[in-house]
């Protein structure tokens, strides 16, 4: 009698049912992703998330997910739905089956893969991380490396991808109820019907509607549904993220402003300044260090863990004793390609790094290219192979005249060689400090140069002789933040005796954050604080705390003005020594959503309306003000006009000072 039975998978509709069980088996998976994506992260998302919000997000989700399974899944969904009618079908259905698992475990394992990345960059992984990694060559180590520490990643992985292969479900052998022509025709009909059906179905799907006035949902969607944009990289996965950036243009002009000077009476990134003073020829020394936020820099913080709280820095702190620095102050992104725009050419990072899309062909210029043009010899250094990163065509680009990475390194016979690689990045920061420290004395005065750090970087180890120096920490970072601070201070050492030290301005500051064990640091702006350190040899700048806010983009134009320069330049960032503190600001972009720090509140702004606004003394951003507070229009007109002029200057290349912005002239 059991022989007999016959359920719907052994009808003609079998494919169908077998379909539909299936994606739903897809939706299973995407969910758990996300479910371990948020353990992985629990920290960054854990502020205020109560069991309505967490269901709210992962039905949120759903949403992404469905567009994401219906673009991965299309092949498989025609494969199930082809009018077949072969006497024995089981070879296609095992391929069915192989095309099924492949491609959502591949799916659930890029889900699992940007857990781990999420922390640097607080943000689903786009398509612009292969342009960021493409002359890299040593990604196999890092990836080895990194599935050594989450091998219980691994596990997961392995566990969902069996349980995919073992509940997928095929359809029944058909071969014993559709022996005939006219079965074999009524099974073809059906499934050509079902096909035609499944069509618009996918589409609706892929779009996120069906509707005739709905637009494609995009990354920036995931923001109706979230309280805070870091949450966005909740809602989202990988796969859509990747999916939507393809081929994608980056940057759209909004329309918030009429005309160009109404815009510009706003604000205008032209800078046109006037000094009192002759142009001086001080050098100018400007220190990147990766992965060096606030957070680690115990001068910065001494009211952490109940005034406990020294750091990680004791060199950097004495090096800020004597420095200008800035009671708020931030990094632009959160990825090394958003640091060198934002830091060497007072240009942000909105939406996606612009060096990695069309508008890297735009011309455009560096602090070294303008002081270039002044006399200067220029140099980049990175203890990295050459072309790392992008960073030696960036430094061309922008008008570097010399390049040192880790092969100048290595044809120094002063130095240790290749002995002083790291396995991973590049040369350790001690002696590749040491090595920038003597290419320096060998430059004619005046000179500008730069130098990107490369230790304090994932898998974050440090050299064995320094192991039982720099134990571990609360976090991996740690031991390599004090490792990479050892080695800063043993630069200033030996710069300090040296002619040139006193003629010199140095600017110290991160390319981005990283790991973070504090709630001030973990929220939507604290994952953007680094600092801004300005350091005068000479005592010209008064050393001490400065009540206002920086910003990398400050950089190029606080150097120009202490250099008294007097021509027009573009920069998305204010000159530090002259602008009142009350009309210092900060700006950057995480998940769509634009944060403007000005006037004691940061404010943010998803393109449309302003989602919320936070005072700056709330440090674990709790109490939403928006509506509450009396400058919020003014810093909305602001924001606007910020964001519509670098939208306009990248999709017209205007990122020189000739003319004005081309807006609905």
């Amino acid at each position: 009698m059991r022989k007999n039975r016959i359920g719907i998978l052994h009808t003609v509709l079998g494919p169908i049912a077998a379909l539909v069980i299936n994606l739903l088996t897809a939706f299973v998976v995407y969910t758990l992703a996300r479910l371990v994506y948020l353990a992985v992260n629990y920290n960054f998302f854990s502020v205020d998330l109560t069991f309505a919000h967490f269901c709210s997000l992962m039905a949120g989700g759903l949403v992404f997910d469905r567009t994401a399974i219906v673009y991965t899944n299309a092949l498989y969904i025609v494969m199930m739905l082809f009018p077949l009618w072969i006497k024995e079908n089981r070879t296609w259905q095992k391929a069915c089956r192989w095309v099924f698992v492949t491609v959502n475990g591949l799916a659930f394992i890029i889900n699992l893969a940007d857990a781990v990345y999420f922390p640097y960059t607080m943000r689903r992984t786009t398509t612009s991380v292969f342009q960021e990694f493409d002359n890299e060559n040593n990604l196999g180590g890092i990836v080895l490396t990194e599935l050594w520490h989450h091998w219980y990643l691994v596990l997961v992985a392995v566990a969902v991808i069996y349980g995919m292969w073992k509940v997928y479900v095929s359809p029944r052998n058909l071969a014993s109820f559709y022996v005939t022509r006219r079965d074999r025709l009524r099974h073809a009909a059906v499934m050509l019907v079902a096909l035609i059906i499944a069509v618009p179905l996918a589409i609706g799907g892929a779009r996120g509607g069906l509707g005739t006035g709905i637009r494609p949902i995009t990354i920036n969607n995931a923001n109706q549904y979230v309280d805070r944009p870091v949450e966005c990289a909740l809602v989202l996965n990988t796969p859509f993220a990747l999916i939507r950036t393809i081929g994608k243009s980056v940057f759209v002009v909004p329309a918030y402003y009429a005309d160009a000077k109404s815009m510009e009476r706003v604000f205008d990134p032209i800078h046109r300044p006037r000094p009192n003073a002759p142009f001086r020829r001080k050098n100018v020394v400007i220190l990147i260090v990766e992965s060096f936020g606030r957070e680690y820099i115990g001068a910065f913080n001494r009211d952490l863990e109940g005034g406990r709280y020294r750091g990680f820095t004791p060199h950097v702190d004495r090096l800020i004793s004597k420095s200008v620095v800035y009671r708020y102050s931030f990094c632009n992104g959160r990825k090394s390609i958003d640091g060198m725009p934002s830091v060497l050419c007072g240009i942000p990072m909105f939406v996606e790094p612009f060096v990695l899309t069309p508008a890297s062909m735009n011309t455009y210029v560096s602090l070294a290219g303008l002081l270039d043009k002044e006399g200067y010899e220029t140099s980049f250094f990175h203890g990295a192979n050459r072309g790392s990163m992008g960073f030696m065509a960036f430094a061309n680009k922008t008008g570097f005249r010399h390049y040192y990475g880790r092969q100048d390194y290595d044809a120094d016979p002063r130095f240790g060689g290749d002995d002083d690689f790291d396995g991973h990045w590049g040369i350790w920061d001690e002696p590749f400090m040491q090595y920038w420290c003597a290419r320096i004395g060998e430059m004619r005065q005046p000179f500008m140069t730069a130098l990107f750090t490369v230790s304090s970087h994932h898998p974050f180890q440090i050299p064995p002789q320094y192991r039982d120096s720099f134990p571990e920490g609360k976090l991996p970072i740690h031991k390599c933040i004090r490792y990479t601070d050892m080695a800063i201070g043993r630069f200033f050492e030996r710069a300090s005796r040296q002619p040139w030290f006193k003629n010199t301005i140095f600017v110290l500051t991160s390319d981005h954050t990283n790991q973070t064990n504090h709630p001030e640091y973990e929220t939507d702006l604290g994952g953007f604080s680094a600092p801004v350190i300005i350091y005068d040899p000479s005592g010209e700048l008064r050393p001490g705390m400065r009540d206002a806010i920086a910003q990398q983009t400050d950089i190029m134009p606080t150097v120009l003005s202490y250099l008294h320069y007097g021509k027009p330049y573009l920069a998305f960032g204010c000159d530090l020594l002259t602008t009142p503190p009350a009309d210092t600001y900060a700006i950057n972009y995480l998940n769509g959503i634009y944060q403007y720090v000005k006037y004691g509140y940061v404010l943010q702004f998803d393109g449309q309306r302003t989602r919320a606004v936070y005072a700056l003394t709330d440090r674990l951003m709790q109490h939403n003000l928006v509506g509450q507070v009396k400058v919020q229009p003014r810093m909305e007109q602001e924001v606007k006009a910020i964001i519509q002029q670098y939208m306009d200057r990248m999709v017209h290349d205007r990122l020189l000072p000739e003319g004005p912005s081309k807006t609905h002239q």
